[in-house]
């Protein structure tokens, strides 16, 4: 198909091909609107999102297909799944199911971070300081 069509058109036509294999995939709450996540999804892991309804990945470290929860028990329920223009990057709205999305642990509470993004950098300083 035509660019047109990937653009403008109701046919979901991810470009899997574009990165290798590979698509971002952001992960966002859907309650808040907070970004939790940024990870990556081959076809297989869309595939298997779409039918667990949870989200899937494929680890880039580890070289596998990897469920958000199965062992920490910190799922993450699909809520929407969102594609740009050209189909080749996506946005899954998320409802977490269990106390972060995060595989680090605060140390201070030693609970899972609901974030994957808890540090900012601090301009002046150009050190990274928490988030929040």
């Amino acid at each position: 198909m035509d660019n047109k069509h990937v653009e403008e058109g109701n046919q979901l036509q991810l470009d899997f091909a574009k990165r290798g294999g590979l698509l971002p995939a952001v992960v966002q709450d859907v309650r808040d609107g907070r970004v939790l996540m940024l990870a990556y999804v081959n076809a297989e892991a869309f595939d298997v999102t779409l039918k667990k309804g949870m989200a899937t990945f494929w680890s880039t470290s580890r070289n596998e297909l990897w469920t958000k929860g199965e062992t920490s028990g910190d799922f993450l329920k699909i809520v929407d799944i969102l594609t740009d223009c050209d189909q080749d990057a996506l946005i899954y709205r998320v409802k977490p199911q269990g106390g972060g999305a995060c595989h680090t642990k605060n140390p201070v509470s030693g609970k899972t971070r609901e974030t994957c993004f808890y540090r900012k950098l601090n301009l002046n300083t150009q050190n990274l300081v928490a988030a929040d």
